[in-house]
């Protein structure tokens, strides 16, 4: 990796990680660090983990491509993937029609949905309409900060964080009255650092799919494809969705 690309990218973490075959091609892959449990810092190995860290290993193997992850705030991947100083990112991206109009996408590789997060004793939070005229958090570039801008009337309240912790953070210090975000993330920090102090209310909003992103014109896609398929045949794909979920929903 040259020093040009990492001060593109703005992030001082590069891991070379190698597929089974010496002679694959080494591709570019980002990441956001923040979004717990799919991708995190293990604080004691200082390297990266979670559930898509785990994913994009095995597709990688299956697909036959080395690559050097990096790190980078949410709202960068897609322009870096635009401007083809990244090929590949994982990061609990949303399948959008916007999104898939300037980058390619895999098939999808898990359903999520939007969610609400208030503190625990807040009973007059219970769904959308509630959020009228509330301070309430989300992320910068995230498909729930287009949600809420676009169904709240009074959404003078909405405030774009550039991390998942900082919003969480902020429902906590009471900056904010509630957090809409990705379900699986929400659902993960209320069941581990906010147990007994917060908890996610009313339905599943924007049911979604989160897909591999590769820069437009890939061609990856298809290997990228195959390798999915395959996990999901042989058992790999529900090994390690149950490590980071647990069971698995079964398919309707």
């Amino acid at each position: 990796m040259s020093i040009n690309w990492m001060k593109t990218l703005g992030t001082g973490l590069a891991l070379t990680v190698a597929a089974s075959t010496v002679s694959a091609e080494t591709l570019r892959v980002v990441t956001d660090p923040s979004f717990v449990p799919f991708e995190m810092m293990d604080e004691e190995s200082g390297e990266m983990i979670g559930f898509d860290m785990e994913i994009i290993a095995e597709v990688a193997e299956r697909a036959g491509f080395d690559y050097k992850l990096n790190t980078m705030d949410f709202n960068g991947i897609i322009p870096a993937l635009q401007t083809g100083n990244v090929d590949i990112a994982i990061a609990g991206i949303t399948i959008t029609d916007e999104r898939e109009k300037i980058v390619d996408f895999s098939d999808p590789y898990y359903d999520s949905g939007l969610r609400i997060l208030v503190r625990n004793n807040n009973d007059e939070v219970t769904e959308m309409s509630d959020l009228e005229g509330l301070k309430v958090g989300t992320k910068i570039g995230s498909t729930s900060y287009d949600y809420l801008k676009k169904n709240l009337d009074e959404n003078d309240g909405v405030t774009p964080y550039p991390g998942s912790s900082d919003m969480y953070m902020a429902l906590m210090s009471r900056a904010v009255d509630a957090v809409f975000y990705d379900s699986p993330n929400v659902g993960y920090f209320a069941r581990t650092k906010g147990e007994g102090k917060v908890k996610t209310v009313g339905k599943l909003y924007e049911g979604q799919q989160y897909g591999i992103a590769l820069k437009d014109g890939s061609e990856w896609v298809e290997d990228v494809n195959d390798a999915l398929a395959s996990m999901k045949d042989d058992g790999t794909y529900k090994k390690i969705y149950e490590k980071w979920f647990g069971p698995m929903p079964e398919e309707k």
